[in-house]
């Protein structure tokens, strides 16, 4: 019986999306990360035990902005998303650079 290799969660994305530093990849990588930041903050929320309507009232937005930012919202403005972090959820947001 002839073992199967396992492939790698970057095998995997290097196969059916590019290598890194290909424009597919790039673009690939950078939706992910706003993907990520919605799940983070749906995932805070849902701990603190709030509704998407509290939170928004807590960080003086609406609903439907928190609700979109959940769901992948493209752009979000560097001032809004602290204020649903620190007044909306308590938390603390930080930010990184790499290269």
């Amino acid at each position: 019986m002839k073992k199967k290799k396992l492939t790698t969660l970057n095998e995997f994305i290097d196969k059916n999306v590019g290598k890194k530093g290909t424009k597919k990849r790039d673009t690939f990588e950078a939706e992910y990360k706003v993907f990520k930041l919605g799940v983070l903050i749906q995932q805070a929320r849902q701990e603190k035990g709030l509704t998407q309507e509290q939170v928004a009232v807590l960080s003086g937005t609406n609903k439907s902005y928190i609700s979109k930012l959940e769901k992948d919202l493209k752009d979000v403005r560097f001032s809004t998303l602290q204020r649903i972090i620190t007044e909306g959820l308590g938390g603390h947001l930080e930010i990184s650079i790499k290269f």
